[in-house]
């Protein structure tokens, strides 16, 4: 969207900061916005770091908290300050990756918030993981002249299996003209999302039928009266209590 309505002018974001206190400053003003990167400077407050580690949060692990000074390249953590105005040992709640140093001082990169964004059954879904997804997926809309504007997402565990919801906020790159994605197009954005997801979520959601299944719908006809010779597996059921036996018997493989 930016790159859209900026065209040819340069992108900066100069610093990275907060509310609470200034972090870091970016170093190289014209590198694109995707590669963003900030140096720490160190004299703006007392900066901790919380280490992050998806696994041991979700298991109740104690937290570890180190210095600025012994922080690792390609790390995960989460700042910790301590500023002149009286904040102690402040969690900002952001998730910056150490990318390399510039002198003793880290530079890294904000990849997102640390908590589950979307969860149905043992999958853990951060926001960073559908970041990456819908960024891969929205590249599908710019031969089609679209761009993603925005997006949000929810679970949706009335049908079975359970699944994510997503919904985008299309714009065109064509001035005054309709949006009107084709649904083949937003079929495969789908597709890529799904595909770059955790595998435990995709696995939940295949919804093959357990051997037998279709021996028993039949039975099931045939007990309300069709005729053994003439039955046919219909390819859409409508009868309830047939819905019913069909959704009793899926299996995930």
């Amino acid at each position: 969207m930016m790159e859209f309505c900026c065209g040819s002018l340069p992108l900066i974001s100069s610093f990275y900061g907060s509310s609470e206190c200034f972090i870091g400053l970016k170093l190289d003003p014209l590198s694109k916005p995707c590669d963003v990167s900030y140096t720490t400077i160190p004299s703006m407050a007392y900066f901790e770091f919380l280490v992050i580690k998806k696994d041991h949060q979700e298991t109740g692990h104690d937290p570890v908290v180190v210095d600025l000074v012994d922080v690792k390249t390609g790390h995960d953590y989460e700042p910790v300050i301590t500023t002149f105005s009286g904040l102690y040992r402040y969690r900002l709640g952001d998730v910056l990756r150490v990318i390399g140093h510039n002198n003793n001082s880290p530079q890294f990169r904000f990849v997102g918030r640390p908590k589950v964004v979307l969860s149905i059954d043992m999958e853990k879904t951060y926001e960073e993981d559908l970041l990456k997804a819908v960024t891969k997926a929205k590249l599908l809309l710019e031969p089609h002249e679209l761009m993603l504007i925005d997006f949000t997402s929810r679970l949706d565990s009335s049908l079975f299996p359970g699944h994510y919801v997503l919904y985008w906020e299309l714009g065109s790159k064509v001035k005054d003209v309709k949006v009107e994605p084709h649904p083949d197009v937003m079929e495969e954005c789908c597709f890529t999302v799904e595909e770059c997801l955790d595998s435990v979520y995709r696995n939940g959601r295949k919804n093959d039928k357990k051997s037998g299944s279709f021996d028993e719908l039949m039975s099931f006809f045939v007990s309300c009266g069709s005729s053994v010779s003439q039955y046919k597996t219909p390819k859409s059921l409508t009868n309830k209590e047939a819905l019913k036996k069909e959704g009793s018997v899926v299996g995930a493989t």
